[in-house]
Formats: structure tokens, C-alpha cells, sequence
């Protein structure tokens, strides 16, 4: 009969360290081999030996028929913890320039929002599974109130200006958005207001400026019920104010175009390009396709002058307009229009109630088809409007206004990925100290993507299942390093090589 034997086999390493394998031999072959690890250190090396010893036992049937020897080996794995996670994410946090704040408790409130975004409270659960000494709930509102106290966002947002390339700076994109309550009490700053998800509760309204790439700037909330056209002077006077600056160029879409805004910009020296309004099919297109068999050709850009009024009564100006045709805009455009066409004859035909319509026309409850603005919008179908006064190619006005899909990307960010909404606190203060919390967080989570290349939500289940542990021998704790799979560190290096430019 031919007995198995399994022992643990030990030899050095050509790079100085000690190989640890558990040998399974039949006799005099050898029938399989278990590499257990290469140890640098006496501890390391304590620790192989005693997870071999562990494979050892597990393949051996036990027999009570002796007492366990003396020497015998006792370990547990204590606990696990994401190190490489708190650390990777603190490294960026540093990268920007944060942790010039100095203060641990907010550097874990936003480091805890990027890996799992919660209430505050619920903050403490995240912290302590990633292995943090977790703060105090009284600890977290003291450092909310020093958040404001201390004007943290003002730190933050120099950080933010001091990483962004001139390149990146010489064109702002602005937007607004609005974050809900989940009350119905409203005050004079959580107020019901023009809601794009057509919510009810009360609200406030949230500006953001980001710089080309969608890198954040500012951020500045107002109350529920202020106009977005009303919000962009005051965020970019606080931004040309803190720097200095003698030049911007912002951009903004069709909801800040007022004539007063526009005056105001160019009073105050700034560029800009913002999104138009079409009342009507302008001038030069309409004269254009009036030929019989002319129509527009796919990206066929048209560069005018247009009289705009100046926010008084009788004066005006010529401002540059640039249109644009898309094909592609002008299919969707068509099929809104028949969709919106067709609802209204069924209310025409009384096949469905009477709901606000714009081709609807009521003349002493007799309801119609308005067809001159139905015809009137299929002409427009597929343009858009470009207000600018850059004298600049009109293809380089287009392209800039498109990046504004930079600034929406990170309000998605904001409310999907951190969930900065709802907004359970109830205090300005309190929620003031919360979007500053946010805006580091969109920081950190922007500066991971544009050099990970993923999402920070990828990023973050990549990262995250790295976890270290900690197994007590013998009642001595020892650190386990983990195994690092091959797509974290291709994340990793990647932050690596380009922390910090």
C-alpha cells in the first residue's frame, strides 16, 4: 500500500525572501503542489507557516485519540477592511489640495459619500466597514457647523481653481438644477418653485460652474423660487471677485438668455455663448428655403446679426446669432410636433379632456387647430440659436456650447452617484455644509474619472472587494496584505502616474 503524505516545504527565494508550499506526495511522486506565499519578514513568515499548517489539518481526517500537542498552532481572521479604498480616495483627496482644512472629520464625510452616499448618521455605519475609527454623530454636526463657520467652500473652491490648466479655465459652463425636501414645511429659503422633475415639495435652487472639462468651480445655492436666469450674475461676480480675473467666457443654455442677463455680462466685461430661444423661423433661413426645392443641408450653419432689446424701454442692439440644422434634432423635433398635434385633435374630437396645448385654439369654447403655428413649427424643426459676441469660427461657437453636456454630467453625478437629494437637514446652515460636502466629493469623484477612465461607481466596486485583513496567531494580531486583482491595479496606476497634473 502506497500512504499520501503532505508536509510544508520551505526555500529561498532568489529575490532574498523565504518560499512557503505545502508539498502532497504518493509515495515518492510528488501529486500536487500548494504555493502559499513568499515571506520578507519573521512575521510573514509565522504567517505562511501557519495557514500551511491550517491546509495541512483540513485535508487530514481528526482522530480523538491524542491530546492536541502543546505547539500547536491557534489563528483566527479577526476582521477585513478596505485600506487600499480609504487610502486611494485620500490620496486624491490630498491631490487637489483638501487636506489643507485639516480636519479628518469632514475629510470622512466626503470620502464616505464617494464610497457609499447616505445620511449623515448612517455615515458612521460606512466608516467603521471600511475599517475607520468612526466619529460621533455630535462630532459630525460640530464639523457641519465649522464647514460654515470657517467658510470651507471658499478653501474648496480656491483648491479646485489652483488644479484647473488655463486651458480648461478659458471657457466656463454654468446650469442650475434643484434639490427637493422631504417636507412640506417651506421658509423664506426652502420655497415650492419651477421644479424640472415636476415636484411639489419645497426646493432650493442649485447654480454650478465648471470649467471646460466639467472640472467644478463654484457652487452656489438660492432659494426654491428664484429664476435660473436670475442666479448666473451673482456666481460668476463671486468667481471674477475671489480671483481677479480680468477675462471670462461663460456659457449657459437657453434659460439664462434675458436680455438684461446679456447686458449685464457685457457691462461687466464678460464673453459669452449662450442657447436661443426660436420664436420664429429667422429671417435668413425662412428667405433661404422659400425656393421651391431648397432644403436645409444636415450641420448647414447660417451666421447673422439679429436686434435684440438691451433691458430698456426703446433701445436695442445687433448681436451675433448663430443658427444651425441637424438632421437628426429636426426628426425628433417632427416627431414631438405629431405627438403634440395628435393630442390635440383628439381633444378637438372630444375624445380626451381638455389639457394645455399650444397648437389648441379655443375661440368661445370652440376648440381648433392652430395650423399656421403648427406649420411654423415644422419650419423651425432642427434649429437651434446661439447668442455669442466672440468673433470666432461659428463652428468653434457650436462646439463650445455642446461642452455644456460637461456640466449636466456632473449635476447627474451630483444627484445619482452622491445623492446629494433628497435634503433631509432643515437649517440653511446645515444644508449649506451639505452641498460643501457634495462639491469636494464631485471634485475628488471627476479628478478619479478623467484619469481611471471609468466611473467613480466602477471605480469604486473595483477598488472596494480589496480588502486587508487582520489574523490573530497565537493571540498575536498580524497584517495580511491582500491580492490585488489585475483590473485594480490598472485603475490604481493610472492615478498614480497622474496624481497631481
Amino acid at each position: 500500500m502506497v500512504f499520501m503524505s503532505t508536509f510544508i516545504k520551505r526555500y529561498s527565494a532568489k529575490n532574498g525572501g523565504t518560499v512557503i508550499q505545502v508539498v502532497h506526495k504518493r509515495g515518492r511522486i510528488v501529486v500536487k503542489t500548494t504555493h502559499i506565499g513568499t515571506a520578507h519578514t519573521e512575521d510573514d513568515l509565522n504567517i505562511l507557516i501557519a495557514v500551511a499548517k491550517n491546509i495541512i489539518r483540513s485535508t487530514q481526517q481528526q482522530m480523538d485519540l491524542f491530546p492536541p500537542k502543546p505547539d500547536a498552532v491557534g489563528m483566527v481572521m479577526e476582521r477585513s477592511y478596505s485600506k487600499l479604498l480609504w487610502d486611494t480616495l485620500c490620496n486624491a483627496y490630498c491631490c487637489l489640495g483638501f487636506d489643507v482644512l485639516n480636519d479628518m472629520v469632514f475629510r470622512q464625510l466626503v470620502i464616505a459619500r464617494l464610497i457609499e452616499p447616505t445620511s449623515k448618521l448612517d455615515t458612521i455605519r460606512v466608516l467603521s466597514e471600511i475599517g475607520q475609527a468612526p466619529t460621533s454623530n455630535t462630532e459630525i454636526h460640530r464639523c457641519l457647523r465649522r464647514i460654515v463657520f470657517d467658510n470651507y467652500r471658499s478653501i474648496a473652491s480656491t483648491c479646485c481653481f489652483r488644479h484647473t490648466s488655463p486651458k480648461s479655465l478659458s471657457l466656463l459652463l454654468y446650469d442650475v438644477t434643484t434639490l427637493y425636501f422631504e417636507t412640506q414645511q417651506e421658509d423664506n429659503y426652502r420655497r415650492p418653485g419651477l421644479s424640472k422633475e415636476r415636484r411639489l415639495e419645497p426646493q432650493i435652487t442649485v447654480g454650478l460652474l465648471v470649467a471646460r472639462d466639467g472640472f467644478p468651480l463654484e457652487i452656489q445655492s438660492f432659494e426654491g423660487n428664484r429664476a435660473e436666469v436670475k442666479t448666473i450674475m451673482e456666481i460668476l461676480s463671486v468667481f471674477k471677485t475671489r480671483y481677479g480675473l480680468d477675462e471670462l467666457t461663460v456659457c449657459a443654455d437657453a434659460a439664462m438668455l434675458s436680455s438684461g442677463n446679456i447686458q449685464a455680462l457685457e457691462d461687466a466685461g464678460y464673453h459669452y455663448i449662450i442657447g436661443s430661444r426660436i420664436a420664429k423661423t429667422p429671417y435668413e433661413i425662412a428667405e433661404y428655403i422659400k425656393e421651391p426645392g431648397v432644403e436645409l443641408l444636415d450641420g448647414q450653419i447660417f451666421d447673422t446679426l439679429q436686434s435684440m432689446n438691451t433691458g430698456k424701454k426703446t433701445e436695442r442692439v445687433k448681436r451675433r446669432v448663430i443658427y444651425q440644422y441637424k438632421k437628426d434634432r429636426a426628426g425628433l423635433d417632427l416627431r414631438n410636433i405629431n405627438k403634440l398635434l395628435d393630442k390635440a385633435q383628439r381633444m378637438v374630437d372630444g375624445e380626451t379632456e381638455f389639457k394645455h396645448n399650444r397648437f389648441l385654439k379655443v375661440d368661445d369654447a370652440i376648440k381648433t387647430i392652430n395650423y399656421a403655428l403648427v406649420a411654423e413649427s415644422r419650419l423651425k424643426a432642427g434649429i437651434k440659436g446661439y447668442v455669442t459676441d466672440l468673433d470666432i469660427p461659428a463652428r468653434e461657437v457650436i462646439d463650445s456650447y455642446h461642452q455644456l453636456f460637461q456640466v449636466e454630467r456632473s449635476f447627474r453625478m451630483s444627484k445619482s452617484d452622491l445623492k446629494a437629494r433628497p435634503v433631509f437637514h432643515h437649517k440653511r446652515d446645515s444644508i449649506e455644509a451639505h452641498l460643501t460636502v457634495v462639491f469636494v466629493a464631485l471634485a475628488i469623484a471627476r479628478y478619479i474619472e478623467a484619469r481611471a477612465m471609468v466611473s467613480i461607481k466602477r471605480f469604486i466596486r473595483t477598488i472596494r472587494p480589496v480588502q486587508t485583513g487582520v489574523v490573530r496567531i497565537n493571540g498575536k494580531p498580524y497584517i495580511v496584505d491582500p491580492l490585488v486583482s489585475a483590473d485594480a491595479k490598472k485603475l490604481l496606476g493610472a492615478l498614480e502616474a497622474k496624481c497631481g497634473s
